[in-house]
């Protein structure tokens, strides 16, 4: 009897002795660090939008084509409305006719000298604009007679070819920030001169008096111009200042 319990009692330590050897070689090999330190160092997801491009993040202006043979240009916008009133409605329905309420519209993109300007220059480009591109600027110069002259008088001086011409045209059109008085035309106004200068500059930071010039044809808005250097920034013309409307007030016309 004595003999049975003293076995029982080895078998009984031998069975805990074996499963504490297991116990030893069977534990899971260790991590480097603790379950905080790798929580803590695991870098979450983050969903990013697309980069903006550096033009959009700059603000910079894309690349413009870079005109010869002059030293600047001026933009000259025209008062749609006083154009069509001076017997312009006649030869002009795109411009003019029913339903037409264009407030300013663009009359030619001028290569000027500091001063005196050159004019239907020699040139290896086509006279002839083509429907295409012509079409294509219908939207701020409406009338496909009106991009011809253009192109012939003033573009064949750009040294430009001439969709090359036609794109800085456009592109000098939206750099300018039309004053919310002058966006479409309303029911007729009376202003001044320098109010409409005053209002350009407001509304387009780094434009000058010196380099803007507001026209009128009798006591009417004629034109805005505006000038820029060959790369499209806002730039001083004394000459084309100096022919700006001295008028104390004029009237905008409101479209027909």
């Amino acid at each position: 009897m004595a003999m049975r319990s003293y076995a029982g009692f080895l078998a009984f330590g031998a069975l805990v002795i074996g499963a504490a050897v297991y116990g030893l070689f069977a534990q899971p090999a260790p991590t480097s660090g603790t379950a905080d330190t790798v929580a803590s160092t695991q870098k979450p997801i983050v969903t990013r939008s697309k980069p903006k491009t550096e033009d959009s993040q700059s603000g910079a202006k894309p690349t413009v084509p870079a005109g010869d043979g002059f030293d600047f240009y001026v933009l000259s916008l025209s008062w749609s409305p006083t154009f069509c009133q001076s017997n312009g409605a006649a030869r002009n329905r795109d411009q003019c006719g029913p339903g037409k309420r264009f407030g300013l519209i663009v009359h030619g993109l001028w290569p000027q000298y500091e001063r005196g300007y050159p004019e239907s220059c020699p040139t290896n480009q086509p006279q002839q604009v083509p429907i295409g591109i012509g079409r294509s600027m219908m939207d701020i110069m409406p009338g496909m007679g009106l991009i011809g002259h253009q192109w012939r008088k003033h573009g064949t001086c750009s040294g430009l070819a001439m969709a090359d011409y036609f794109s800085v045209l456009r592109q000098a059109f939206e750099t300018v920030r039309i004053p919310q008085t002058l966006v479409r035309p309303g029911p007729q106004q009376r202003t001044s001169p320098q109010a409409l200068e005053d209002a350009l500059i407001k509304s387009n930071p780094g434009l000058s008096r010196s380099a803007v010039a507001v026209t009128c044809d009798s006591q009417r808005l004629d034109e805005v111009r505006i000038c820029f250097s060959k790369a499209l920034d806002f730039r001083a013309c004394p000459e084309v200042d100096a022919n700006a409307c001295r008028r104390s007030k004029l009237t905008i016309p409101p479209a027909p």
